[in-house]
């Protein structure tokens, strides 16, 4: 499909959005809301694609980009896990560093659909420290980490209890296929995913 392919080469170049200009950012948001237009899926959040790892590819998040500012540290890969059947959802953020002190970030939160398109968010728990310390290996793995151990003890990082009214929000899917996943957030954000192998 000439649309789709016409995103992935808007954003190939962008590092999830950290090097796009105005411009482009302007340019990326015509080619996203073309694709849209162009949506398979009417009822994304029935779909048996929407389950699954995802990576992220781009996204106008100042929050999430901002991870790239820490000293010493640069943004690695981000993912977000969906899993339809419990509705939850997992998001990480792989923080590259020094030798041994890479980092990781993880948000883990409630869904509940309000549309077929729309789910409203409740963040419930925080995470982070080096992946060293927490054993992270994958994405999946982690996720399963998560799921076992309601709380991780202190040495192996900072996990923390979100106080879900103050911390929730939405999000529509509004492009759904096999391979990519479009997605707005309550305060304008856009995202855009590939299924993670």
């Amino acid at each position: 499909m000439f649309r789709k392919s016409e995103l992935i080469d808007a954003i190939a170049t962008k590092n999830r959005g950290l090097f796009a200009t105005p411009t482009d950012r302007v340019a990326i948001q015509r080619a996203i809301a073309r694709l849209e237009d162009c949506n398979p899926t009417p009822n994304p959040l029935e779909s048996p694609d929407l389950q699954g790892i995802w990576r992220l590819l781009y996204t106008t998040s100042t929050e999430l980009l901002g991870i790239d500012r820490l000293p010493l540290y640069r943004l690695g890969q981000i993912y977000q896990c969906i899993d339809t059947e419990a509705q939850r959802i997992y998001n990480l953020a792989e923080v590259e560093g020094p030798p041994l002190l890479e980092g990781l970030v993880s948000v883990s939160a409630t869904f509940t659909p309000v549309s077929r398109q729309r789910v409203t968010v409740g963040f419930e728990r925080g995470v982070f420290g080096l992946q060293r310390a927490l054993g992270y290996e994958n994405p999946r793995q982690f996720i399963q980490k998560l799921q076992a151990q309601a709380k991780l003890p202190l040495w192996q990082g900072i996990d923390f209890r979100i106080n879900r009214d103050r911390q929730s929000g939405w999000l529509e899917v509004t492009y759904l296929d096999p391979t990519l996943r479009i997605g707005r957030g309550n305060e304008g954000n856009l995202f855009v995913l590939q299924k993670a192998a």
